[in-house]
């Protein structure tokens, strides 16, 4: 019987290992601040100068940007590979349902300043997609207002983009805390991390179908609306959203100051204001509730947390070896 039970431990325990060398892992090997010092000298400046020319023509290349970032990253690691196109043997990551809404102005920021850093002679080909979208988000964040923080650079693009590899592996606004907690922990982020990113949500927008359930018959109860939102805030959202509202209507996440990025998020969810099922769990979870509070009441907390959390999303996944990708010379297109 002991023979037994040690054996089924064994397989048991070999298969866990199994598991988790599946998984993706968060992975900063070989990469590093200052990465193109003698590679690309001036790549930052390049980019943000690229991005800051684009913000000018658009604030959406704010809130664009940075939900590209987190979409690529959850998919296959941080490796550029959201921004593939299609083609006739190939239906991409950009093109699954769930990337649908990611707004052209994101792809579009990184394609411009792609092309700024490649009409420089030294630099040409020289830095990937998958850094540049890295460098992109910080500055847009900046731009809006947020904080700024040095980049980890050495990504490699992947070399693999396909629409069923992005089955389950982003957050839906009807998740709750468990379901939040489990999906980050697949990419070895954690439970605090998970709320830091979240504050994102202080930026952008959302069509009216991704919250219609809490405004509508909820529960399937005619005429209900979720009682976790704050009512004056539902009555605001049913203006903004009647039924049969045309597809393309989009609302602002953050309803108080949604061109900048503040804590304003976390103040919102104190009020009931969160807009997605999502939002609102954080706060009302008394898991989760601590963090929300104390990062309502300082601004510079939560910045020094997204910023640590950034980091480490730009970690999840990474390629850094020949063998694991490459520095696409179109974005969009892989060599």
């Amino acid at each position: 019987m002991m023979a037994n039970h040690d054996v089924k431990v064994a397989l048991l325990l070999h298969l866990l290992v199994v598991i988790l060398c599946l998984l993706p892992r968060p992975s900063s090997a070989q990469l590093r601040q200052n990465y193109y010092a003698n590679i690309c000298p001036n790549v930052e400046s390049i980019v943000r100068n690229a991005v800051t020319q684009k913000f000018r023509q658009t604030f959406v290349t704010v809130p664009a940007t940075l939900r590209l970032f987190f979409h690529d990253c959850f998919v296959n690691g941080c490796d550029a590979s959201v921004i593939v196109a299609s083609t006739a043997s190939n239906k991409a990551e950009k093109d699954h349902p769930d990337n649908l809404s990611l707004a052209g102005d994101g792809f579009d920021t990184v394609i411009k300043a792609k092309a700024a850093v490649d009409a420089v002679d030294q630099c040409r080909f020289k830095v990937s997609c998958a850094d540049i979208l890295a460098m992109a988000t910080r500055d847009v964040v900046s731009l809006a207002g947020g904080p700024s923080y040095a980049v980890e650079l050495g990504r490699l693009d992947g070399v693999s983009s396909t629409e069923a590899s992005v089955n389950g592996r982003l957050p839906q606004p009807t998740f709750k805390l468990n379901q939040l907690t489990s999906l980050f922990a697949s990419n070895g982020i954690s439970q605090t991390d998970m709320i830091a990113l979240s504050g994102a949500h202080t930026l952008g927008f959302s069509h009216c179908s991704r919250f219609a359930n809490r405004i509508y018959d909820y529960g399937g109860r005619n005429g209900a609306v979720d009682p976790s939102l704050n009512r004056t805030y539902a009555t605001q959202l049913q203006g903004m959203c009647p039924r049969n509202v045309d597809p393309n209507v989009a609302v602002n996440m953050d309803p108080i100051t949604p061109r900048i990025f503040d804590n304003q998020y976390y103040l919102n969810l104190r009020q009931g204001m969160g807009l997605f099922t999502s939002d609102q769990v954080l706060r009302d979870d008394k898991r989760s509730r601590p963090i929300v509070d104390s990062w309502a009441a300082s601004s510079d907390a939560f910045n020094s947390a997204f910023v640590a959390s950034m980091t480490r999303l730009g970690r999840v996944g990474v390629k850094t070896s020949p063998s694991q990708g490459n520095i696409r010379r179109d974005c969009a297109v892989f060599n």
